[in-house]
């Protein structure tokens, strides 16, 4: 850990890979083999240790979990993997949406 990234820094982003693939499993209350199914459907990639083990980030568990809220309900991984996908872009695509309709309105309002 050098001075240029604090620990807090690291703690308090969604994207730094913190867990282990066993403690991972253990949050979301599977298996190591269906993280490892849904990497294999590219719905998540973990980032590698150095020794080459798998890590998840808070972000990917939160999309590990609604793919595993799927399967629970008796989709198949494939399929939970691009509704979850799917259900990202087009949150994505509403967010985008809003900035734009945003945008639009304050130069509708400096206009005036």
């Amino acid at each position: 850990m050098t001075a240029d990234t604090p620990l807090s820094g690291r703690l308090d982003d969604d994207d730094y890979p913190a867990y282990t693939m066993g403690r991972a499993a253990e949050m979301l209350g599977t298996t190591p083999g269906f993280l490892r199914a849904i990497g294999e459907a590219r719905l998540i990639t973990p980032l590698r240790s150095e020794g080459g083990h798998r890590r998840y980030s808070r972000y990917q568990l939160r999309i590990a979990a609604r793919a595993r809220e799927l399967v629970d309900q008796g989709t198949p991984v494939e399929a939970a993997c691009r509704i979850v996908i799917l259900e990202d872009q087009l949150e994505e695509a509403q967010r985008i949406n809003a900035e734009y309709r945003r945008t639009a309105a304050e130069r509708d309002d400096a206009a005036r």
